[in-house]
């Protein structure tokens, strides 16, 4: 399904029902007499991604696993998103984490827990994520297989050898 680090959404984790993306583009504006305001543009704004789901431990997640991403949130860390078809979202922090518990046990133990997860994106471009995460995630191994993938371009007569 998702990828956020290393912390992966499926059905044994937690699952989400709803992924919404919300991105934004910066216009700067100056007030004209007579005339409409002139604007100018200044680059991407914020894009925040909010996930909506339940856990139904009975059938499927771990009610635990909402602790796990409140400990990723606590490091302030940003963690590198990536969805099951290889889509590079780019680097997000966790900026809020809802949930609402429902249906309880005598024990007070939830049967039912909804969530909503809302992810902000800090990495200023994708190449930049795509680099950081070869270079950080994956240490050695990330520049062996840039090494490769360089090697076999080579080999095919695409690009130039960098040193």
């Amino acid at each position: 399904m998702l990828c956020l680090g290393l912390f992966v959404f499926s059905l044994d984790t937690l699952s989400y029902q709803e992924l919404q993306r919300r991105s934004s583009w910066k216009h700067a504006s100056q007030a004209l007499v007579g005339a409409r305001n002139a604007t100018q543009y200044l680059g991407p704004g914020d894009d925040i991604i909010t996930l909506n789901g339940t856990v139904v431990p009975e059938f499927a997640g771990i009610p635990a696993s909402l602790t796990v991403l409140r400990l990723m949130a606590d490091q302030g860390a940003a963690w590198v998103l990536v969805e099951g078809t290889g889509t590079i979202y780019g680097a997000f922090v966790i900026t809020e984490l809802q949930e609402t518990k429902t249906l309880f046990y005598v024990d007070g133990e939830p049967r039912r827990i909804e969530f909503t997860l809302t992810l902000q994106r800090v990495d200023q471009d994708a190449q930049e994520t795509v680099e950081q995460l070869m270079a950080d995630s994956m240490g050695d191994l990330g520049a062996l297989l840039q090494d490769a993938a360089g090697n076999i371009g080579l080999s095919l007569g695409v690009g130039a050898r960098v040193a």
